[in-house]
């Protein structure tokens, strides 16, 4: 299954909603990749295993599942997680690209690719459209927590 869509991040036309800058925005994208328990509720551990200033490796602990991954990061761009094949797992990656088509109006791409091909896609069209409804909706819980994050100031401490 391939999929992708865009979460708007700031609303320019609504004057109730504040205005989030793009390195709050990337602040908060990073911080899902080194903390990803303050973003999804179901994972019980994380640790990353390696670090560079443009990738990770980790390791996340669902229940009884292991699951390694390594996460290549763009500064103020994208942040691309990639999970190599393992155990009963296929490969698979995410990217999450900061697109902004005038200033400050800012959205977020989201990217999935589970690695199976179209005729496993045919397959599973009806648990692929759970998932795909399932991603949209922690997707935008992931952006309603960056902006909370950042109307809060903490995205802005973090920057410094």
């Amino acid at each position: 299954m391939k999929f992708e869509h865009l979460v708007e991040i700031n609303d320019l036309e609504n004057p109730m909603i504040e205005v989030i800058t793009r390195e709050q925005l990337w602040r908060g994208l990073v911080l899902r990749a080194e903390s990803p328990k303050m973003f999804v509720s179901y994972i019980d551990q994380c640790a990353i295993t390696d670090r560079t200033e443009v990738s990770m490796t980790r390791e996340i602990q669902y229940g009884n599942l292991l699951v390694k991954d390594h996460v290549s990061i763009v500064h103020n761009d994208h942040v691309h997680y990639q999970v190599p094949a393992q155990n009963d797992i296929k490969a698979s990656s995410l990217r999450m690209s900061i697109e902004e088509p005038e200033a400050n109006r800012l959205f977020v791409r989201f990217c999935y690719d589970d690695g199976h091909t179209a005729e496993e896609d045919e397959t599973n069209k009806m648990y692929d459209d759970y998932r795909r409804a399932a991603y949209h909706e922690a997707d935008v819980d992931t952006v309603r927590m960056i902006r909370e994050l950042a109307e809060g100031g903490l995205l802005n401490a973090l920057m410094n």
